[in-house]
């Protein structure tokens, strides 16, 4: 059965990606694509990478048959698209992160549960080979327990390229929110364990003060079921130059009771060391699962989820602990003076 997807938002680049995907499956017709900002709809007119087809996303929804809407509008505008059309019965799949608070977190979950609609997210770090490796390897039980995992998620900021929304008061949401949802997807996923808590967070203004509200700085500290311990950082502080290239780019390491391991977006292997290893060993990659996020999406539609896919449940768990991240970094509780 060919499902039909709709999308709305074009104003992050992220959600080309599934638009393009979308275009290119089998079971996926893409009928109709809204974008309300007149400046983003004449960008994409000028450059042809999309067929706007409507101006109004209510409009939309009225005169369109679809059983999926795409969401990829700026973060904050995200929550209220996504309630939209869980109210019209839709599934629906969302560029992260999903949305920006948690009153509108609890109202996705009560819609997509009460309505049945099944909830997506471009929570792609988890499709790439190093992840999966990580996975397959802590699964097996190859580190035993894992007592400390840290990731490094810094990112370029690219003043001057990214939207000018990020830098608007009240469109962003906060750089945790914004970035770490990643890490917060796939440490569960590798591990198996759920975090139980937020020990501690920080946002703060680090490199540009002339937009004194955004706070490019973050970082993190959270708690898993077994005690062990997460520290993150996800800050906009990666040199522009080497932008997304970098050997330490979504960097993660996992230390258990048996051994470590480290890999990252840009690496080729698994680092690993075991005890009685008196050096490091290089393991192989396996295959990744390009677009995976989006394949557990419509599995999860017609009942079919394979065994570790990206669910609902998945998706709000994870916009869930980076929310709540986000808003212990956001209320600047002071630490101890010394």
């Amino acid at each position: 059965m060919t499902l039909r997807i709709a999308f709305v938002g074009f104003r992050h680049a992220h959600v080309f990606d599934l638009y393009h995907r979308a275009q290119d499956m089998d079971d996926l017709e893409v009928v109709a694509a809204c974008e309300e900002d007149d400046v983003t709809r004449q960008d994409l007119s000028s450059n042809s990478s999309v067929s706007i087809t409507h101006t109004c996303f209510t409009d939309m929804l009225d005169s369109v048959t679809c059983d999926v809407v795409a969401v990829g509008d700026y973060y904050a505008k995200r929550g209220q698209l996504t309630i939209q059309a869980l109210e019209r019965g839709k599934h629906v799949i969302v560029d992260k992160p999903l949305c920006t608070s948690i009153a509108a977190l609890d109202k996705i979950a009560n819609i997509s549960h009460s309505n049945q609609r099944v909830v997506g997210c471009i929570l792609d770090l988890r499709d790439t080979p190093q992840v999966i490796g990580l996975r397959n390897l802590v699964r097996r039980g190859d580190l035993g327990e894992i007592h400390a995992v840290t990731f490094g998620g810094q990112h370029p900021l690219l003043l001057g390229k990214r939207p000018a929304w990020y830098f608007e008061p009240g469109k962003h949401g906060g750089t945790i929110n914004d970035i770490a949802i990643h890490a917060y997807d796939a440490i569960p996923w590798i591990t198996g364990l759920s975090f139980t808590e937020v020990t501690a967070a920080r946002c703060w203004n680090a490199c540009v003060p002339w937009y004194p509200h955004f706070k490019d700085g973050a970082q993190v500290m959270l708690t898993l079921e077994n005690g062990a311990g997460v520290l993150g950082d996800v800050s906009y502080l990666m040199p522009d130059g080497v932008g997304y290239t970098a050997p330490f780019y979504w960097r993660m390491t996992f230390w258990g009771s048996d051994g470590v391991a480290e890999t990252a977006y840009n690496a080729h292997e698994l680092r690993v060391a075991r005890p009685g290893d008196e050096r490091l060993v290089n393991l192989a990659l396996p295959a990744g699962n390009p677009g995976g996020y989006l394949k557990a999406f419509l599995h999860e539609i017609r009942h079919e989820p394979a065994d570790g896919e990206l669910v609902t449940d998945d998706v709000l768990r994870a916009a869930r602990v980076t929310l709540t991240a986000q808003l212990v970094a956001d209320r600047a509780e002071s630490g101890t003076p010394l």
